[in-house]
């Protein structure tokens, strides 16, 4: 079968098209003729050897992981009925940017029939993690909201649910083609924050009084200034980490001022403990709570570009791959 495979850690042209072995179903798997794949920020920096604590991976590997595609065949003990079914899921372990990929059955989620594969891929993982994020929040009616990287895939879905949940959302991003993106999915006030001084803008905003919860998906310096907004008693997560790292922050200084703050780690977590399914995306894309914005679909051979194009924050929301 046809993978694109990071050959060594490094720059995206490392990336490149192989002939690989096709997998095997083991017990509770199948096998999955792959369509159309996601990629989202995390994998540029597994492509470069970063986030090693994270995850266990060495090249030669084939990336990518969330998949929509169609069951061709079945593993021991799992029922046929699977087999031509159109579904989304999780490959096991990487393994997602290649004809075939092999998954959990457990973890598959078939896909309405009102509900384009193209939706339904592109807002499954973002989803996801934009659906946690809004379940363990405080309430957001009426509440300052501040959210950056707004105009990147799970961005744009963190502005949906903020602005259907009532609140006064402040979204930052970069460059006037983004902001005029986030303000169409109702962003109330929208700050660039490659402008100097813009926290200026976002406590402007707010009447001066700061913010009461910040989803900070940007992390290095800029998390940071967006932590600096917060009010007393204020919510932070530093769930971003495309400028370099997550945002740093003082523990020390937040539990003086009595804000909570979630890291990935707690994420990690709390996703353990606070099951999110695929269903429950599905469930709020039919409902309209969540809508994915696809600037580019990407060809396979093309990965190395996405890549480069999801590094450079030149994307209008998602880049998805299509594999067939």
């Amino acid at each position: 079968m046809r993978a694109a495979v990071v050959t060594k850690f490094g720059g995206a042209d490392v990336i490149e098209v192989q002939d690989w072995p096709e997998p095997v179903a083991g017990p509770g798997q199948v096998l999955v003729d792959i369509e159309l794949t996601d990629l989202i920020f995390v994998e540029t920096a597994i492509r470069k050897g970063l986030h090693g604590g994270f995850f266990d991976v060495k090249p030669p590997y084939v990336p990518g992981n969330s998949f929509g595609g169609v069951v061709r065949s079945v593993g021991p003990d799992v029922d046929e009925k699977w087999i031509g079914r159109t579904v989304i899921g999780r490959t096991v372990d990487f393994g997602a940017h290649a004809e075939v990929g092999v998954a959990a059955v457990e973890k598959l989620v078939e896909i309405p029939a009102d509900l384009n594969l193209e939706v339904a891929v592109a807002a499954v993982v973002d989803g996801t993690t934009t659906l946690l994020l809004e379940r363990l929040a405080p309430a957001l009616q009426g509440k300052e909201v501040l959210i950056t990287a707004a105009a990147g895939g799970m961005g744009v879905l963190l502005v949906q649910v903020a602005h259907k949940a009532g609140a006064h959302v402040i979204a930052a991003a970069r460059g006037q083609a983004k902001l005029d993106l986030v303000k169409a999915q109702g962003a109330d006030v929208v700050i660039d924050y490659s402008v100097e001084g813009w926290e200026k803008l976002v406590l402007e905003a707010t009447n001066d009084e700061g913010i009461n919860i910040a989803f900070d998906g940007a992390g290095g310096e800029l998390g940071a200034t967006a932590f600096g907004v917060l009010k007393d008693g204020g919510w932070f997560s530093a769930h971003g980490a495309p400028s370099g790292g997550f945002a740093a922050y003082d523990p020390a200084d937040a539990e003086r001022r009595g804000i909570t703050v979630k890291g990935i780690a707690d994420l990690r977590v709390d996703r353990n403990n606070l099951a999110i399914s695929g269903e429950d995306v599905l469930e709020r894309v039919l409902r309209g709570d969540l809508i994915p914005v696809i600037d580019r679909t990407f060809a396979l051979d093309q990965l190395g570009e996405a890549h480069t194009a999801v590094e450079s924050r030149s994307l209008l929301g998602k880049a998805l791959i299509r594999i067939r």
